[in-house]
């Protein structure tokens, strides 16, 4: 509920302050003082795009600040809270500037973009005016309109439809795709299937390249090897013949040598040892190098099955890899995506489940809340024909009429509301043939009933704005919709802009747009003005005649203040 709103250098308003308050709140004034304004400013706090052009002229920008009661547990509290808004006293403040080149949304003291003080509006506040009137013509809107009449447990089941509807969607893509690469996918499997048999065929091991590499140059040089090998451990060895030394006798003698000098030098023992140790090393050398020599030996035999081994791996590495190491890897990956591919066909089968269950279970949600529309639709048509005979539209019908469609998120009726303009009339779409001002009293009643109607689920915002409510009215009409915002006023916080005393004479408290002309070379400045007693009749008294000195017209506003107590 707002408590006030504060607005400075927007249009023709220089300094105003909206005192508000619970109940019915109307704000009346001469044509031109700025009334629009007023809700132009009140439009900016519920987060609307701000226009440059609305800067009093002579200023560089405009501001408008409100502050707010929430109630406790409400969605407009939480969204606030998140934001770090709240006061401690639970009010939250919100305010706009606007300037040539740009505006500037603040909640609780803290800058917020526009669409967060739009989010926190829209739970505050429903705003009815010429716009609301147009979307009322919607399908859409009145099918919510119905839902929200039909009750809480029956907007349950809508919304258990339309979050099942949305999953159907994520699993009808779902599946939609694996089908559509199904084709694809059978000849990606089937290229890796012809891949995995190949390398299992040929079996490499890791490694084996290298090894098979190796092997294939000892046996292609077998000759040269046992060649040089045998000169080498000729030259540690010494011939068979005898004739050569070898570097192994050259030591033995060394190793005499040193045992004859150490009787005479205990010195020399470590030198001895270290001799001794180095004619071993070498004998053990020269018995490899013997043994490597004997074993190298030409076989072409063997040469001829390393190559073709290798032949095999070549082919391997050409297609998967450069080498064995990457062709186990291709073989590890594809292994793995094969078991993908072959589960999808589980995948189609589980989703085909799945949305199996699901139609079920929104075809049972559907036969329930269509009963439920047709239920609250006769209900519905008869509350708001109830009303609008108190609004002057004697003899008028409205007729809800639910009729199956296709199946969508809400469920699968057509929705219509449909009226008849006065007895015996057939019954036509609303959106045809109903006018401004019999819309806007459609609205008011449909608002009523939603408010007051027992049973009704409605989650009602704290404060309604009406403007334009009265369009098209008088007398006794005009009276009625006085009434009726009083009626609605008792549940919740109703503002009204209005030009007609019978309306205005139903609020509790009343406020006037007034205007001062500027002189020659000065602008025109308007105020708010909350009035009571005395200046409140006068008011009124200018509503009703334009003459508010006029002693009947006084008069007159006197018995619709008396009238409009005693209805309250």
């Amino acid at each position: 509920m707002f408590e006030e709103i504060r607005i400075e250098n927007l249009g023709v308003i220089a300094s105003a302050r909206l005192p508000l308050g619970p109940g019915l709140t109307a704000i009346t004034g001469e044509t031109g003082a700025g009334k629009t304004m007023v809700l132009t400013g009140l439009g900016l706090l519920l987060g609307e795009k701000a226009d440059a052009g609305a800067v009093r002229l002579g200023e560089d920008s405009a501001a408008v600040e409100g502050r707010v009661q929430l109630a406790e547990g409400s969605p407009a509290l939480e969204r606030a809270r998140e934001a770090g808004a709240v006061d401690e006293d639970g009010s939250l403040v919100l305010a706009r500037t606007v300037t040539q080149g740009r505006s500037r949304a603040v909640v609780g003291g803290r800058t917020v973009p526009q669409a967060v003080l739009a989010e926190i509006a829209a739970e505050l506040v429903t705003v009815h005016g010429q716009a609301e009137q147009a979307r009322l013509r919607s399908p859409s809107r009145q099918r919510d309109a119905l839902d929200a009449f039909a009750g809480r447990e029956h907007l349950a089941l809508v919304a258990e439809h339309r979050e099942l509807w949305a999953e159907r969607g994520r699993l009808r893509a779902e599946l939609d795709g694996l089908l559509a690469e199904t084709q694809e996918r059978a000849r990606e499997a089937e290229l890796l299937r012809l891949g995995l048999a190949q390398i299992e065929r040929v079996d490499p091991r890791p490694g084996e390249d290298l090894e098979l590499a190796a092997l294939a140059t000892r046996l292609a040089n077998a000759e040269d090897l046992r060649q040089q090998v045998t000169l080498a451990r000729t030259a540690l060895a010494g011939d068979d013949t005898g004739d050569a030394l070898g570097a192994a006798g050259a030591v033995d003698t060394a190793r005499r040598a040193l045992e004859h000098a150490l009787a005479h030098d205990p010195a020399l023992a470590p030198l001895l040892e270290r001799t001794r140790e180095l004619g071993y090393l070498l004998a053990d050398l020269a018995a490899e190098l013997s043994s490597y020599a004997q074993d190298v030996h030409a076989d072409p035999e063997r040469l001829e099955e390393v190559e073709s081994r290798r032949a095999e791996l070549g082919r391997l590495t050409r297609s998967f890899g450069p080498d064995v190491e990457a062709v186990l890897e291709w073989a590890r990956s594809a292994s793995d995506r094969l078991l993908e591919l072959d589960s999808s066909d589980d995948r189609v089968a589980s989703l085909h489940e799945r949305l199996g269950a699901i139609d079920e279970r929104l075809a049972g949600l559907r036969e329930r809340i269509s009963s439920g529309r047709r239920t609250a639709a006769a209900r519905l048509g008869e509350v708001v024909t109830a009303e609008l005979a108190g609004l002057a539209m004697t003899g008028a019908r409205l007729e809800v009429a639910v009729e199956e469609e296709e199946p969508g998120p809400s469920g699968a009726d057509a929705v219509e509301m449909r009226l008849a303009g006065h007895e015996g009339a057939p019954a036509r779409q609303l959106a045809r043939t109903a006018s401004g001002g019999e819309l806007s009293r459609i609205m008011l009643a449909l608002e009523v009933a939603l408010a007051t109607t027992e049973g009704s689920g409605a989650v009602r915002p704290a404060t309604f704005v009406f403007d334009e409510v009265d369009a098209g009215v008088g007398g006794r009409a005009a009276v009625e919709v006085g009434r009726r915002l009083a009626r609605l006023a008792r549940s919740a916080q109703v503002l009204v802009v209005t030009h007609l005393a019978q309306v205005a004479a139903f609020a509790d408290r009343h406020l006037v747009v007034t205007r001062q002309d500027g002189g020659a070379g000065s602008v025109t400045e308007s105020d708010v003005v909350p009035v009571e007693g005395e200046d409140r009749v006068r008011e009124l008294a200018r509503m009703l005649s334009g003459q508010e000195d006029s002693a009947a017209a006084r008069t007159h506003a006197a018995e619709l203040l008396e009238l409009s107590a005693a209805a309250r």
